[in-house]
């Protein structure tokens, strides 16, 4: 995963509340058995017509947004299905960050593990990054995670985020890494417990 530090880039706005994964990473693009080529999934029903033109009126497809790294969202952002897709097109058509009043449990989960910045924080801090992030001109912020603040033009919005998943991200690491980098202690463990405690092991000696 990228590490995430210091981010700059256009924020779109996108308040509309309860935007679910289906509408995230439609089901057409379920049946891949690899994460590759799914940017062109991400809000394809918003950004692409029955015939795969542009829809203009969508905000991804217009300047400067089409070179969003952060989403500003309504309420309830990433319900419905659990689908990793969703986090995973987002990235690929280089997302960053997410940020919304409240994000759907098993989406921000999604987003932990895959390196996906959720910010949640409260509407009266959304509403004004909305408002920025409207105007092409002030729609340029920047996330400080070590800092743990969003900047846009004279707004700076603190936000909360655990020790674990801050870490995650400053470092690019998934927990897949994190427990591979404790080898060492685990083997130590392992070898510790044998000792101690052998009949814990013993099935796997017959097997």
């Amino acid at each position: 995963m990228i590490p995430f530090t210091k981010v700059s880039g256009i924020a779109a706005p996108m308040p509309a509340p309860n935007i679910d994964t289906d509408i995230i990473m439609p089901k057409q693009f379920l049946k891949r058995i690899d994460r590759e080529g799914l940017a062109i999934g991400a809000f394809h029903d918003l950004r692409f017509d029955e015939t795969g033109a542009e829809r203009p009126e969508f905000v991804l497809n217009k300047i400067p947004y089409r070179s969003a790294k952060f989403l500003i969202c309504g309420d309830n952002f990433g319900c419905g299905s659990s689908r990793e897709y969703a986090v995973w097109g987002l990235l690929q058509l280089g997302i960053r960050a997410i940020i919304a009043p409240s994000i759907s449990g098993i989406f921000f989960g999604n987003c932990e593990k895959n390196g996906l910045l959720a910010i949640t924080v409260p509407q009266a801090d959304v509403d004004p990054l909305v408002a920025h992030a409207s105007l092409p001109e002030t729609s340029e912020m920047q996330i400080d995670l070590h800092n743990q603040t969003i900047l846009a033009s004279s707004l700076c919005v603190p936000f909360e985020i655990s020790d674990t998943r801050k870490q995650l991200l400053l470092s690019g690491a998934d927990h897949i890494q994190t427990t591979l980098n404790a080898t060492d202690q685990i083997r130590a463990f392992e070898k510790k417990q044998q000792s101690h405690a052998p009949w814990l092991w013993a099935h796997l000696a017959k097997g």
